[in-house]
């Protein structure tokens, strides 16, 4: 069997015998509809929760218009141009309007960076910034006491207008909904209360109301409201093949509904070995990024088994915190210690590469050079199958092989025999 998984801007092929291949973690075949531009206008006809978007604004509001960076596969560039176009048609004018690229702790763009996000027209007609963790005002404090503590000029504005793509995430359930503000637009403290929670057992891929993370994001709207989303699910070619629009949480649910049905994928049992991609470029810019990818294959390998990891990560680590977390480990035990007794936002994610590999080895093909990765506590490899051969000589010839090609995106969930 002949495997093709995403690596960067290009792909890499790999050769499985067909004796240990078990099969390719795929979307489930559901009855799309509408794609595209197509259906982000159905959906904002239809909004789930609120009146529409052009009966919501009025003339002369000042709109603010939440959207991800460059890191997230989020089509701005698509949604963009319909968004505003609904604005226009309600008498909103361009210069009372500000797009805001949620970071987080992400790095900051350079100006063809938004450019190439939203598309040259908007990018010449619309104010577009990156919010900025040291520019933020605190407005009070959770129930579980985070700080509400957000972007200054996403509280100027009259309207805000949360923008996203819905895909799980390994402790916030799903992306998508109010967490374009919460962490998107939010300082660091922010960040690290709310993320600190990630150690709870509820804080998981694919929880919502029982996920107290997700809940604790989810009141920053008891501070400031969250006028109307418009979230897309992507397919494995980063299409839009279903949108949501309206209320920020029944809207995102309902969303969240459409991507279970295509993405919760069952398996029968656990594999001895899994290839695992994100999918390519941005989900591999840098491991930071590419560990969801990791996170979601643990769900499918066998205990003690190994995850071969494919990601290009031509950025490298990707955060200042999570290289020094894993440059002062002496292993990876040390870090699950440390993000238990010391949460720091960033360090985060070399803890959670850690939890991974008390369950099984990860062998990692990338561009990252071979020392960088030993120090990060993963094996590292050149091609694809040097790897798979390695694994296969470690846990039998006989070893069973799944591949997930969209790791980022596939949930395993192992299938309940009655």
């Amino acid at each position: 069997m002949e495997v093709t998984l995403g690596f960067g801007k290009k792909s890499v092929i790999c050769s499985i015998d067909d004796e240990n291949f078990i099969g390719q973690l795929l979307p489930n075949k559901i009855d799309h509809g509408l794609k595209g531009e197509d259906e982000v206008k159905r959906a904002l006809k239809q909004p789930i929760g609120t009146p529409l978007l052009s009966e919501i604004v009025k003339p002369g509001e000042k709109i603010a218009i939440i959207t991800s960076d460059i890191t997230r596969p989020m089509p701005s560039r698509v949604v963009l141009p319909i968004i505003l176009e609904e604005l226009e048609r309600a008498g909103v004018n361009h210069q009372d309007i500000i797009v805001i690229f949620a970071l987080g702790s992400h790095r900051k763009h350079t100006e063809d960076e938004m450019k190439e996000l939203v598309g040259t027209d908007v990018f010449s007609k619309i104010k577009c910034i990156d919010s900025d963790v040291n520019e933020c005002e605190t407005l009070g404090s959770t129930s579980r006491g985070t700080p509400v503590s957000l972007f200054r000029p996403l509280l100027q504005a009259d309207r805000r207008i949360c923008l996203g793509n819905i895909e799980y995430h390994y402790f916030a359930g799903y992306s998508g909904g109010a967490k374009a503000i919460m962490p998107g637009a939010s300082t660091r403290q922010t960040i690290q209360a709310n993320h600190s929670m990630m150690i709870k057992d509820d804080a998981k891929a694919g929880a919502l109301d029982d996920n107290s993370l997700r809940c604790d994001i989810e009141e920053v709207t008891d501070y400031i409201p969250i006028d109307f989303i418009l979230n897309v699910v992507l397919d494995e070619k980063k299409e839009i093949i279903n949108a949501v629009a309206g209320h920020h949480k029944e809207a995102h649910r309902e969303g969240c509904k459409y991507l279970d049905r295509l993405y919760k994928v069952k398996i029968d049992k656990l594999a001895d070995i899994v290839i695992v991609s994100p999918g390519g470029f941005p989900k591999d810019i840098n491991v930071y990024q590419a560990q969801k990818a990791l996170d979601n294959a643990k769900h499918a390998v066998k205990e003690d088994g190994i995850i071969i990891w494919v990601a290009s990560c031509n950025e490298g680590l990707g955060e200042d915190v999570f290289e020094r977390w894993i440059n002062e480990a002496d292993s990876p035990e040390a870090l699950i210690d440390r993000v238990r007794t010391n949460f720091e936002l960033g360090g985060h994610k070399a803890a959670a590469i850690a939890m991974v590999l008390q369950k099984a080895r990860v062998f990692l093909v990338s561009d990252l050079d071979k020392d960088y990765v030993r120090n990060a506590f993963l094996e590292p490899y050149d091609t694809l199958d040097e790897a798979v051969n390695q694994a296969l000589k470690i846990m039998g010839s006989n070893s069973g092989i799944l591949v997930m090609p969209y790791g980022g995106s596939t949930l395993p969930v192992i299938k309940i025999h009655k």
